[in-house]
């Protein structure tokens, strides 16, 4: 369901409005594909698939969303090449070799128009997890910056709900992930409750950003500390949680490449789903996902509740280790 997770936390003061003024809300602003001309569209649609109309889905007190959104993707090449045609047209017909920076955007513009309705669309869909109780606003994105455009989204449609604003952050912690990996792999400690994996990616924090990748490869060598002793910072880390759930951590600690492992699915095969299966699916998601996150987050130093964000490297984390 969830490949990846970016998480934020949920003002205390806001309330969930019931889902009824939801679906309304977000039907004002549901998906529609792109128009002859237009470059991009982006609404809701049904997160459960095409066989159902709801935008809105509550799920054990935990709401799930889905944004789709569209592009209509012209090659700057194709562009490019028009452009120069338009000009060179425009020089044997006026005979003035001189092009001003202005009527080169002028012609660029009118280019854009003409081809985009030849474009062909890209479409794609990204889903959100809110879960009041804990407060909690996860999106299947493994980017932040991509993720925080859908929140903008979906701030924009709770606020035609009225009563308390909503408003998130992302989760910040004492230490910076970056940091946490790095004493993890000096030290070959791993918080309690997680392992460390075979897959790693440490990077220099300069200009020339030079790279070591470990794939399917034991860390618990010495090499790797002497990687980070000579600078080098710890980029993506595979880590695994209570024998229960594998992910990728970023150095902005988003989680990447999330997997359920056999123990979950196990216990999905015995006790059978759902007639689509969604239920079931976000069930154990946000089941596995609200015990992962907290875990996480006391690796990590804890929450930081106020004052500047961590930043990419501090002093060695406080929490408990324990051997990977």
């Amino acid at each position: 369901m969830f490949k990846s997770a970016s998480y934020y936390r949920i003002d205390p003061g806001f309330v969930l409005p019931s889902l009824d003024a939801l679906e309304e809300a977000l039907q004002s602003a549901r998906f529609l594909p792109c128009g002859a001309t237009q470059t991009d569209s982006a609404g809701w649609v049904p997160p459960r698939g095409r066989k159902s109309v709801a935008l809105a889905e509550m799920v054990g007190g935990h709401l799930i969303l889905r944004l789709c959104t569209e592009r209509r993707a012209l090659p700057a090449s194709a562009v490019k090449a028009a452009l120069e045609e338009r000009i060179e047209k425009y020089r044997q017909e006026t005979g003035n070799e001189r092009v001003g920076a202005k009527l080169k955007k002028e012609f660029k513009e009118e280019i854009v128009f003409e081809l985009l309705p030849r474009a062909f669309t890209k479409r794609s869909s990204t889903l959100l997890w809110l879960d009041p109780a804990n407060r909690f606003l996860v999106v299947d994105s493994g980017s932040l910056s991509g993720a925080d455009k859908i929140v903008t989204a979906l701030v924009e449609a709770l606020s035609k709900v009225g009563g308390a604003p909503f408003a998130v952050k992302p989760v910040r912690t004492n230490s910076s992930a970056a940091a946490s990996m790095s004493h993890w792999l000096s030290t070959r400690e791993a918080p309690v409750g997680f392992t460390v994996d075979r897959d790693c990616e440490l990077k220099t924090p300069d200009d020339q950003k030079s790279t070591v990748r470990y794939s399917r490869h034991t860390l618990e060598i010495d090499e790797v500390p002497q990687h980070i002793a000579a600078g080098k910072v710890p980029t993506q880390l595979a880590l695994t949680w209570s024998d229960r759930v594998s992910f990728v951590l970023s150095e902005s600690a988003q989680l990447r490449k999330l997997k359920l492992l056999d123990v979950v699915m196990d216990g999905v095969q015995q006790g059978g789903k759902d007639d689509d299966g969604f239920d079931t699916d976000v069930a154990i998601l946000t089941g596995e996902l609200t015990g992962l996150l907290p875990d996480l987050l006391d690796a990590l130093g804890g929450e930081m509740e106020d004052g500047p964000a961590a930043p990419a490297a501090v002093a060695e984390p406080e929490a408990e280790l324990a051997p990977f």
